[in-house]
């Protein structure tokens, strides 16, 4: 240990010093503090920033520990952070010798949001760094596993893993089980994971349990893939180096890079058929294979990265409903919301209120706005000025308590009745106020007239102009990309520092 802690950057023992000061770890000389009354005479606990530290005062305290729990996660922490420097070597490596499947690794590793969504805390108890048996070995295997989870909402406010599957190349099934959480459920997600209650009766497959299966799959070299993977590792407690995100890889030609196309779509735009009907709950196994199929689709050069501008996600509203008590099943909101809609429920940890937040989804804003002016409740507006109700609800099981809807605006109203200035706002007497269209109907003459004069301003646009523009656009994007994600790392290496 002593010679890893050596050899170690310093902003990696800043972080381990950090660490131990958080857990309240103590070693043959204290804690941090204690140790720096000790070491220096002159500054003791004053200066106590770990990074205004030297080198060898890091070492110093770092050696000073000499229990086995202690040096067992000193040790996870120094595997982490070889790990990530591991990956930034290969993003900087020659792609010369890599494999095809290599190259799907790297452009996991190279889209701008991984070190935001990888970074994950692995050091912490529970969690499990798989390290390849053979390391040089390990980098050049080709053998993949597909893999999907699906997740219930905990009383806690923490999410758990509830179904976990997992597939070769072959497509044959490598792990297909439910997974008890061993914790109190708020919300089974029925509509979405298709479990309930019934199916974890007797069941004692645990999280261990999974951990020591992906164990055996991984520690060969192997390559993990999945759709939005980051979420099930976070699920899994799992840290594995080896990876392809299909939400990375494929992207859309002229649109954001942090914009992701769903599996759902993939499917359609790259291999030709539906994952699933509209409505229909995740089916694990299903979402694992096609995972599967777009990495070997890739692979044997049947398609590329590039999502055909006609393939777009379906424009759909949501209303925002929060404040939801935990033991609030997510599906009675259809006996609180009127409409055709369908639930997405969010994991956000609000412990102390014991709540959680969830979006009703609509085809379109008429629906969504039509389900919120029939809700009984006191009108208001939330911190960000958006009209919410106050609901009272009292349930048929007994349960009784309020919740809030409020409306989400997007830049385009794709009903036809909104601009991107947001016209429809509701005054403080509750009445909307609707646009004069509504009120007025202009001529159907006057409002052919006007269109038509639309389309010939349009059309005096020279090409020139229009494809400087899109170019603006573009660039502004990409722009505000960088903005949101240079923001998640500052508030991600703050989070990481204590600050």
């Amino acid at each position: 240990m002593e010679d890893l802690i050596a050899s170690a950057k310093k902003e990696v023992l800043i972080e381990m010093v950090k660490l131990a000061q958080k857990r309240g770890m103590s070693g043959s000389k204290g804690t941090w503090k204690d140790f720096l009354k000790s070491y220096d005479s002159k500054f003791g606990s004053s200066l106590s920033d770990p990074a205004r530290r030297s080198v060898e005062s890091l070492h110093e305290f770092l050696k000073s520990f000499t229990k086995d729990d202690d040096l067992k996660f000193f040790e996870k922490v120094l595997v982490c952070y070889s790990n990530r420097d591991e990956v930034e070597q290969i993003k900087k490596s020659s792609p010369d010798n890599e494999t095809a499947e290599q190259k799907l690794v790297r452009l996991t590793y190279e889209n701008p949001m991984y070190p935001v969504e990888y970074s994950f805390p692995s050091y912490e108890d529970e969690w499990l760094t798989i390290k390849p048996r053979k390391k040089s070995k390990a980098m050049k295997s080709t053998e993949i596993i597909a893999i999907d989870c699906e997740m219930v909402l905990c009383e806690d406010g923490s999410e758990a893993l509830v179904k976990v599957c997992a597939v070769d190349r072959n497509l044959q099934v490598k792990l297909d089980r439910v997974v008890n959480p061993n914790k109190a459920i708020a919300d089974y997600r029925t509509e979405i994971t298709g479990i309930s209650a019934e199916d974890l009766e007797g069941v004692t497959y645990s999280l261990k349990d999974v951990q020591k299966s992906l164990k055996k799959l991984l520690s060969h070299g192997a390559i993990l893939a999945g759709h939005s993977l980051n979420n099930d590792l976070l699920a899994m407690k799992v840290d594995h180096k080896r990876v392809i995100d299909t939400s990375y890889v494929f992207k859309y030609a002229n649109m954001p890079i942090n914009k992701k196309a769903s599996l759902s779509l993939l499917c359609k735009a790259m291999l030709g058929y539906e994952l699933r009907k509209t409505g229909s709950p995740h089916n694990c196994l299903d979402d694992a294979c096609a995972a599967m199929k777009l990495v070997l689709a890739l692979l044997e050069g049947k398609i590329d990265e590039v999502i055909a501008e006609k393939f777009k996600e379906p424009e759909m509203a949501k209303l925002l409903v929060h404040r939801i008590p935990a033991n609030f099943d997510s599906s009675d909101l259809k006996s609180i919301l009127s409409g055709n809609f369908s639930i997405e429920t969010k994991m956000d940890k609000i412990i102390k209120n014991s709540t959680y937040k969830a979006y009703a989804i609509f085809k379109n804003y008429q629906e969504a706005f039509d389900a919120f002016d029939n809700l009984k409740g006191d009108l208001e507006k939330d911190s960000c000025g958006r009209p919410q109700k106050i609901v009272t609800f009292n349930l048929d099981s007994g349960l009784t308590g309020t919740l809030c809807v409020c409306k989400i605006y997007s830049e385009d109203y794709v009903g036809g009745k909104l601009t991107r200035k947001r016209l429809v706002e509701d005054d403080a007497s509750g009445e909307t106020k609707k646009l004069k269209t509504d009120q007025n109907p202009e001529p159907v003459e006057e409002r052919e007239t006007h269109l038509k004069e639309i389309d010939r301003l349009k059309n005096e646009l020279c090409e020139t102009h229009l494809k400087e523009i899109e170019r603006l656009n573009k660039e502004l994007s990409e722009r505000d990309v960088q903005i949101s994600i240079l923001t998640k790392l500052n508030v991600a290496l703050a989070r990481k520092q204590g600050l």
